[in-house]
């Protein structure tokens, strides 16, 4: 697979957010976790920074995308990508205004059919046929189980399932990203295969109808072999970062808020 025909683009990622939808600490919650003084077991909602040489992509755009496009200090995105459209996942779409303001200029977004409708449904006002004054400008580009691209940059979609839900997971180059998922056929895997970094996402330690388990996630990404993956959507049911990170198998790592890494 190839980004650019003649180079290999200088990509890096940066994890927005790495918690489930609740976010940890969870509200209330007195658990180990959730009283945690180690920066790593706080999770904003699950949401990613994606560079592609001098371009910049969001995946997903949920509660906490104001605060972590501060936070990154982000001037400039070029798209965002929905991989599926529970709120955790969109909801932060009306923050786009900040771009829209200072930028003076839209931007695109990237989604299945069922997500958009989804958008229109939860933001009416954005497409509403008497313009609302300070709606989010966005352009939707409807995406499907065909690769598409985005300027020089070719995405392959990765269709899992999360629970009965399909949800889209993306691969560029030599990285796939995948959240919010409990199942991922044979088909799909071949998608993957070959990635040199894999993210992908464990809820919690025992089985969970929709969200894949620590131990589901680590034996996906023992059959892939990736030379690293890293695991996001996590609840604080995960248990502790340092605990966990111990035990993981060498290529394998918990993510954590903030994290940077560049792919070759």
């Amino acid at each position: 697979m190839q980004i650019f025909p003649e180079k290999q683009a200088k990509m890096k990622i940066v994890f927005l957010g790495t918690g489930t939808s609740t976010g940890v600490p969870v509200v209330a919650c007195d658990c180990v976790v959730c009283k945690s003084k180690d920066s790593r077991d706080t999770r904003l909602r699950t949401s990613l920074l994606l560079y592609i040489d001098d371009q910049c992509f969001v995946i997903d755009c949920g509660p906490d995308f104001r605060y972590q496009m501060i936070r990154e200090n982000v001037e400039d995105i070029h798209g965002i990508l929905l991989t599926h459209q529970h709120r955790d996942h969109i909801s932060g779409l009306d923050d786009v205004r900040g771009f829209n303001y200072v930028l003076n200029k839209p931007i695109d977004v990237f989604a299945a059919e069922e997500v958009i409708k989804a958008i229109y449904t939860e933001y009416p006002y954005i497409l509403s046929e008497a313009r609302f004054f300070g709606a989010p400008q966005l352009i939707f580009h409807r995406i499907d189980e065909q690769p598409f691209m985005v300027g020089d940059f070719e995405f392959t979609t990765i269709s899992v399932m999360h629970n009965q839900l399909k949800v889209f997971g993306f691969r560029i180059g030599n990285f796939t990203y995948i959240t919010d998922a409990s199942f991922i056929s044979v088909e799909e895997k071949e998608k993957i295969r070959g990635s040199k970094v894999i993210v992908i996402n464990a809820l919690r330690n025992s089985h969970h109808v929709s969200h894949f388990s620590l131990q589901e996630a680590i034996d996906i990404v023992q059959d892939l072999n990736p030379d690293q993956a890293y695991i996001t959507h996590m609840s604080h049911f995960i248990g502790l970062h340092s605990d966990v990170e111990e035990k993981l198998p060498a290529n394998i790592h918990l993510a954590y808020d903030t994290l940077s890494i560049e792919i070759n």
